[in-house]
């Protein structure tokens, strides 16, 4: 009997990687045209991680959508990965998930169980994040997809926009990088042991908990890391916010052997187009591999975010007590562009 082709031998490129380039999306969307309506409070001037659509003085509506190749062989994993690489993006604007609707490319010659499994995956952390997976629209294609479109909610006066980081404010990370070198490292046949599983763990993690943790104070800047790399996220953000992002090297978690497997060579196709974007606005004094580690295409990353350094402390014992990863990692300051050192 033959066997059926593993998911991620069916992919170009897997998760956040396949992102078409930043500076050519850039240039795209460059040409439109933002919409003339007083309600659309975040669309594509600047555009940032979701849309926003006020209903009244108390709702808005959150709106994204997010699908990917295969990151992983395990398709429970990835239709949990890929949905929570979604739901993210409302997270990342102060919003609430209320309901999905699932986006599929599946090959007919796959088997159908294997396509059950990735709706599982996704409907559990549908479901962790507080929402509903109402149903979807399934296509057929020789390389397989899946990802969701989410809407959620958030009052008007709470959302968190790339825009808002303020010279003075400290700088935090919720969750450790290198998902795309330890994907790469797997795909090439030489990841460590116990490496893939550590990066499926965080893909997997919601940043559901991290999100209402920061909710009470207020951050002048948030935004999810994922396709562009750390440096390509922190460079939207100090661009929109008309400063610059001192980020400091040392300070930078990786997961686990993520480093290692930078100082080793290994690097992502994104690794180059995330250099092509960010990189003529990085001033960096950092070790090869650091910037490897910064420049990685992360799926389903963490959390980007700029507040007060009068808050800092308070928000670390609060993500301490909450069980939390929390990392500080720079700081905002006047200028442009983004420093490494």
């Amino acid at each position: 009997m033959t066997s059926s082709p593993t998911l991620t031998s069916l992919a170009r490129a897997g998760g956040c990687a396949a992102k078409y380039p930043a500076a050519r999306l850039e240039k795209l969307l460059a040409g439109f045209v933002p919409v003339d309506a007083a309600d659309l409070l975040v669309g594509l001037d600047p555009a940032d991680d979701a849309a926003v659509y006020r209903l009244d003085d108390e709702r808005a509506l959150v709106f994204t959508v997010d699908f990917f190749p295969p990151v992983v062989d395990d398709p429970r994993d990835f239709g949990a990965i890929a949905a929570t690489n979604a739901l993210n993006d409302v997270f990342a604007m102060g919003g609430t998930p209320l309901l999905a609707l699932s986006i599929t490319a599946f090959p007919e010659e796959l088997p159908t169980e294997m396509l059950g499994e990735i709706l599982a995956g996704a409907d559990e952390v549908v479901r962790g994040a507080g929402a509903i997976l109402a149903g979807g629209h399934t296509i057929r294609d020789d390389e397989p997809k899946y990802g969701l479109a989410v809407v959620g909610t958030v009052h008007p006066d709470g959302i968190w926009p790339k825009s808002g980081a303020q010279p003075g404010d400290a700088l935090f990370l919720t969750k450790a990088l290198g998902t795309g070198l330890v994907l790469q490292a797997q795909r090439d046949g030489h990841a460590p042991e116990g490496a893939l599983a550590a990066a499926v763990a965080a893909m997997r993690t919601l940043n559901r908990e991290a999100a209402e943790t920061l909710r009470p104070f207020a951050p002048h800047a948030v935004t999810d890391v994922t396709g562009f790399g750390l440096l390509g996220h922190a460079y939207e953000m100090a661009s929109r916010s008309g400063v610059r992002i001192e980020l400091d090297a040392a300070s930078l978690p990786a997961l686990h052997s993520a480093l290692e497997l930078a100082e080793a060579g290994v690097r992502t196709g994104g690794d180059r187009r995330n250099r092509d974007y960010s990189g003529p606005h990085v001033d960096s004094s950092a070790a090869a591999a650091v910037e490897a580690l910064a420049f990685d295409p992360q799926t389903a990353g963490g959390l980007l975010v700029s507040l007060p350094a009068d808050k800092a402390a308070v928000l670390a014992a609060t993500f301490a007590a909450a069980g939390l990863p929390l990392h500080r990692i720079g700081r905002v300051t006047p200028g442009a562009g983004v420093l490494l050192r």
